[in-house]
């Protein structure tokens, strides 16, 4: 068979690009009902917050929905940058906005990565560390992660891994704590020590999309140590605890030389009116944030403790998800959790093919995920139970 001729613009495609895979969402609800005739569908995939948004958001959406949306927003975000600069005790100059915290982590590799230098990141991180790095042509350094009998964090972070393959052409280093995919995390002092060792031309990143689900003791002390290490980035987001996924507001804390730099390459207006809006309210409303971590933090342990029961294997997690251990492919139970009407992840594409990440829900959506689970371990084939 003929193969076609490659067509002429691809001859200007950025080498990276070339070969990039794009980023795969979880499944939406809609295509789970679409695909398969499932109705009433659970979605546990994509660490979102079962609980949504306070209810002060939504009235204050509500009613500005009814206001002029003809006009662009207020690109500066004044009123969010000073609330958030009085939360992190850091000035505005130091606060980069984006469309999400993933827009953020782009803006960092375009600055700072492209051919000839590094981007390093940990084995079983978060996808978009080597799409960013791959996609301007930068070589990737993946770290090992700690191995899978590890008393403490298996398939964590070994940030003493990292400070040992530092080489010179590495320029920016991607840490997420706790990590997504494992729900694994770093110590403070860890974290700290490796920043102590980074020489100081190197971009640290520590992604703390997850922060809030922390308990305090584990929580990094990144706010301080941004005064003494202005290569230090620190990401948030209001997709998780604040349950804004939908509207996609994320930020990061740096110098404000480096912040000036990311603006330099930010696209203007990337947080729409309504986003911005629903963020400075979300930050005032501590009472439905404590509700939300509270809610995953019992929910999280009783879910565990059932897929104990089960003989399965559970990492640790300081997040709003639990990566399970099957101990065999676990194409065929995601299978199975999909035809009966609960969407999980498959880790097959983070190097850990015997996993499901499955997010933290309601009460009911957990008990709706364990009695699906039962059912699918009970078969020698998912289709076995049909």
């Amino acid at each position: 068979m003929k193969s076609e001729p490659e067509l002429p613009f691809l001859r200007f495609v950025a080498p990276g690009v070339r070969t990039l895979r794009p980023y795969e969402p979880g499944m939406p609800v809609e295509e789970l009902e679409r695909n398969l005739g499932v109705a009433g569908a659970v979605k546990l995939a994509s660490n979102e917050n079962p609980l949504g948004p306070s209810p002060r958001v939504q009235e204050a959406l509500a009613e500005a929905a009814r206001g002029n949306l003809a006009l662009y927003p207020d690109d500066g975000a004044f009123r969010l940058k000073a609330k958030l600069a009085a939360l992190h005790g850091v000035s505005t100059a130091q606060i980069t906005l984006t469309h999400g915290s993933n827009t953020l982590l782009g803006l960092i590799a375009q600055v700072f990565l492209g051919p000839g230098r590094c981007g390093m990141y940990g084995e079983h991180a978060f996808a978009c560390y080597p799409l960013v790095t791959q996609a301007q042509s930068a070589e990737a350094v993946v770290v090992p992660s700690l191995p899978a009998d590890h008393p403490q964090q298996p398939y964590g972070h070994d940030l003493e891994g990292f400070a040992r393959r530092l080489r010179s052409d590495v320029a920016v280093i991607f840490i997420a704590s706790p990590n997504n995919p494992t729900g694994t995390w770093n110590a403070p002092d860890e974290l700290e020590a490796l920043l102590e060792h980074v020489p100081a031309q190197t971009i640290v990143v520590l992604d703390e999309a997850y922060y809030e689900f922390q308990e305090p003791d584990y929580r990094p002390r990144s706010r301080a140590w941004l005064k003494r290490h202005p290569n230090l980035v620190v990401t948030r987001t209001f997709s998780k605890a604040y349950g804004l996924a939908g509207l996609r507001v994320g930020y990061g804390l740096a110098h404000p030389r480096v912040t000036d730099l990311l603006h330099r390459v930010r696209q203007p207006f990337n947080n729409g009116t309504l986003a911005l809006l629903a963020a400075e309210i979300a930050l005032d409303d501590v009472e439905h944030v404590a509700r939300c971590v509270a809610l995953n933090a019992h929910e999280r342990a009783r879910v565990r403790e059932a897929l104990h029961a089960l003989g399965l294997r559970v990492l640790p997690s300081q997040t709003n998800f639990l990566a399970v251990d099957f101990g065999r492919p676990a194409a065929p139970v995601h299978r199975g959790l999909l035809e009966r009407g609960v969407i999980v992840r498959p880790m097959a594409s983070y190097g850990l093919p015997n996993f499901l990440r499955v997010s933290i829900g309601t009460a009911a959506q957990n008990d709706r995920f364990l009695a699906a689970l039962r059912e699918v371990l009970r078969c020698h084939s998912p289709r076995d139970c049909e």
